[in-house]
């Protein structure tokens, strides 16, 4: 048998320590060597590194926030421009049979009769526009088989079941006067009267109720601009709903009856206004889509036509002219003050930096506090 062949020198293995032919000498560690070369190049780079963060001058600038690919953190809301207007008749109705009750307790006929229908027609119109946000009309029977506290939609869908068929029923009731008065119609006719003061008065109840919990609703979700402004939202949506309730009256009812509308209008428009403005400014990063684009434009119109209406409800309260152009002007403002608010928020769900930095912003100061 021949012998093996010699491997070349470019073939052969390299002997380690341990195995025979390896020669070890005296004061060096090729192993040991080798591992703090390496190391000592690791720590380098990390000096230099920690070199170039600091230093203003540094070729490599410090990183920036960027999401993955520029893709949005958050999924806008699947709500469509229905939901912005399901706020706006939710808020007219709720704030026309406030001042409903007002108009009967202060025997105000035409003003009680021209605000009740008024919510009426609203709250048929919100139940409208709800329902063709949820695609089938039996998704808003299912949502009453449960009744859940902690669910502001399953609270809210309850508000309007109830709040509706009071609201409707005193409405209807003011067809009394049109009834004969004899036989039984004539009775029902002296009974229609004083049911639909009680039906108006459980609805007025209810209406602040309807008026705020969507502010809630949009307060309890992960939409930056909804959700930071939790405190402010239920005051501007029920001073939206108070003077849009007050302009439906300034429109509707004769001149001499809307003298609690115009101070009511006031009162609404200066809630809504002030709390739009801590909406504006009071959150750093998150306010700035209520400034830029649609948002910003929608609520700069609602402001200035709100403190128009406020103003004109108190200047022109004996001109019919004036008082309606008052009414109208505080109606336009409540509409444009929900759309911003809805567009606002779907703005913010679009460019991350908007959840990001103010994680980051209170990460860091929980650990300044710490």
């Amino acid at each position: 048998m021949s012998p093996d062949p010699v491997p070349k020198p470019s073939q052969q293995t390299p002997h380690q320590p341990g195995q025979p032919g390896f020669e070890h000498v005296p004061g060096t560690d090729p192993i040991g060597g080798q591992a703090a070369r390496m190391f000592s190049a690791e720590m380098g780079k990390r000096e230099k590194r920690k070199g170039r963060r600091g230093d203003v001058n540094a070729v490599v600038p410090d990183a920036e926030f960027r999401s993955y690919y520029g893709r949005a953190v958050l999924k806008p809301p699947v709500w469509t421009h229905d939901i912005a207007y399901y706020l706006f008749s939710g808020g007219l109705a709720a704030g026309s049979s406030m001042l409903a009750a007002v108009a009967t307790a202060r025997g105000d006929v035409a003003a009680r009769r021209a605000l009740r229908i008024t919510s009426l027609g609203a709250v048929g119109a919100s139940a409208y526009f709800l329902i063709i946000d949820l695609g089938r009309p039996e998704r808003f029977y299912n949502m009453l088989r449960v009744a859940k506290p902690t669910s502001p939609m399953s609270v809210g869908t309850w508000i309007l079941t109830a709040y509706g068929p009071l609201a409707g029923a005193a409405a209807v009731f003011e067809a009394a006067p049109l009834l004969p008065e004899r036989g039984v119609l004539g009775l029902a006719r002296k009974v229609a009267g004083p049911l639909g003061h009680v039906l108006g008065a459980g609805a007025a109840l209810t209406a602040p109720l309807l008026a705020t919990y969507t502010a809630v609703l949009f307060a309890d979700t992960a939409v930056p601009s909804w959700h930071e402004p939790f405190r402010e939202l239920p005051f501007v949506f029920s001073g939206s709903a108070l003077a849009s309730g007050a302009g439906a009256a300034l429109v509707l009812a004769p001149v001499s009856q809307t003298g609690p509308a115009s101070r009511l209008a006031v009162i609404g428009a200066t809630v809504e206004l002030a709390a739009a403005h801590r909406m504006e400014t009071a959150h750093g990063l998150v306010s700035e889509p209520f400034h830029l684009g649609r948002p910003g434009k929608f609520l700069k119109a609602a402001r200035a036509l709100t403190a128009l209406g406020a103003v004109g409800a108190v200047l022109g309260r004996r001109s019919r002219v004036a008082a309606a152009a008052a009414g109208a002007s505080l109606l336009a403002g409540s509409f444009l003050t929900r759309m911003a608010v809805f567009e606002a928020g779907v703005a913010s769900t679009k460019d991350p930096k908007y959840v990001v930095v103010p994680q980051r912003e209170r990460l860091e100061a929980r650990e300044r506090a710490s």
